[in-house]
């Protein structure tokens, strides 16, 4: 099972705002963009890969719900499909403005916020010396 670093009590604390109905969704896909970019961070965890370091268990529910927080902003539902186009229409299909400054497949679009959370616990930029 993936691990999911923040609870819905956390995105509505961390937003200002009741939690969406798919929270625990959208929480565990954020989860997943931040393990995407905790690939070379070293840092311990338990027998369940959760961090066990209290500022390590913060800042991953912090960069969690910003990227959550992101996602919305941008009207992504956790896909990663929205932003890519200006318009879409379904039928007859119509397309336009498209934007190629998303990430490519080996990339994830990590939030401003949820990059600077990882940064600060020292998480980032994950070069193992």
């Amino acid at each position: 099972m993936a691990r999911v670093y923040a609870t819905s009590e956390q995105l509505a604390a961390w937003t200002g705002q009741p939690a969406p109905t798919d929270a625990g969704r959208l929480l565990a896909r954020a989860s997943e963009d931040v393990d995407d970019a905790l690939l070379t961070a070293v840092y311990r965890t338990d027998t369940a890969g959760m961090p066990t370091h209290p500022k390590i268990v913060q800042a991953l529910a912090d960069a969690t719900c910003a990227q959550v927080e992101y996602q919305l902003a941008t009207g992504d539902d956790g896909t990663g499909a929205a932003g890519r186009w200006g318009s879409v229409s379904i039928g007859p299909v119509s397309l336009s403005d498209r934007r190629d400054s998303t990430p490519t497949a080996n990339e994830v679009d990590l939030a401003p916020r949820a990059y600077r959370a990882l940064k600060r616990a020292g998480l980032l930029p994950g070069v193992i010396r």
